[in-house]
């Protein structure tokens, strides 16, 4: 690209931001089929959405949108992966017309992009130094003291230990999970911060970590955290995002949905929570 249209496109950019104009890139399902295939993103976190060593799309969420492009008539899928803070983004830009990483329906994410109804619901954990040597249970013990924990760059870990009180200088951000493990058995953190199921998986992969035992979830004006995860859609794609929510509530019902739910270890509470909210009550949450 030439600089003159570089400053061009710059200025148009500028003046759009000025006017109050968006810029997100909305798709609709007849776009979509038009093109002959979705595109689809993931944060490559297991169990919620990641690609095996053979390439494969796997976790509950493509396990499921894969359900859902079948009835929608969506013959082909094509698999973006990209770091979990760089997905809202992407789907601002363009650059995918779905996520499917179980990302949680939170009021500032709402504000951006749009969510489907919940398809899961998960718990809070821990990822500690084998051995637990700070003894650690739960995220309102790093309040106060000298103890650094780490999160995800664009995890809602950190809204939650915002609301709890944790200052940002005891937070270590990294960019992805695979890092989680080395960050913790090197003492760069005393422990990471991520849903409960994250820190199983990772504890299974290294002897130098464990899953923080007993964990008390964290407490937030009266109630324990839990999350509630969903498909996420730019704004503008509201068609897209009713076919895809038509189609998730006819598959919620059957047991195929329930049993990938259960295959990539989520356990019976988990389930029947995500039932127990909806996508209007999770966005006006406080």
């Amino acid at each position: 690209m030439k600089p003159t249209r570089l400053l061009a496109t710059g200025l148009i950019a500028s003046v759009f931001g000025l006017l109050g104009v968006s810029t997100t890139q909305a798709v609709t399902l007849q776009e979509i089929k038009e093109r002959g295939e979705i595109r689809i993103a993931i944060a490559n976190e297991i169990p919620y959405g990641f690609m095996d060593l053979s390439g494969n799309a796997k976790g509950v969420g493509p396990e499921i949108a894969k359900h859902i492009a079948k009835v929608l008539g969506i013959n082909n899928i094509k698999w973006e992966t990209a770091a979990f803070g760089s997905l809202i983004p992407g789907l601002k830009a363009g650059r995918f017309d779905m996520v499917a990483a179980e990302m949680a329906i939170l009021p500032e994410r709402c504000r951006q992009v749009l969510f489907s109804e919940p398809n899961s619901s998960y718990g809070e954990g821990l990822l500690v130094a084998q051995g637990n040597p700070m003894k650690l249970n739960a995220f309102e013990q790093f309040t106060e003291g000298d103890l650094k924990i780490a999160i995800m760059a664009g995890a809602d870990q950190l809204e939650i230990l915002q609301a709890l009180g944790v200052p940002g200088a005891r937070m270590v951000t990294i960019a992805n999970n695979a890092d989680a493990i080395s960050t913790v058995a090197t003492g760069r953190a005393d422990a990471y911060a991520a849903t409960s199921l994250t820190v199983a998986e990772l504890a299974a992969k290294s002897d130098k970590v464990e899953s923080a035992e007993p964990f008390n979830d964290p407490i937030i004006n009266g109630t324990a955290v839990r999350s509630w995860g969903g498909f996420t859609f730019a704004q503008g794609s509201e068609k897209l995002q009713k076919a895809v929510n038509d189609a998730l509530t006819q598959f919620k019902k059957t047991d195929q949905w329930k049993a990938i739910l259960q295959n990539y270890g989520f356990s019976s509470a988990d389930i029947n929570e995500s039932f127990q909210k909806t996508t209007a009550q999770l966005c006006k949450a406080s």
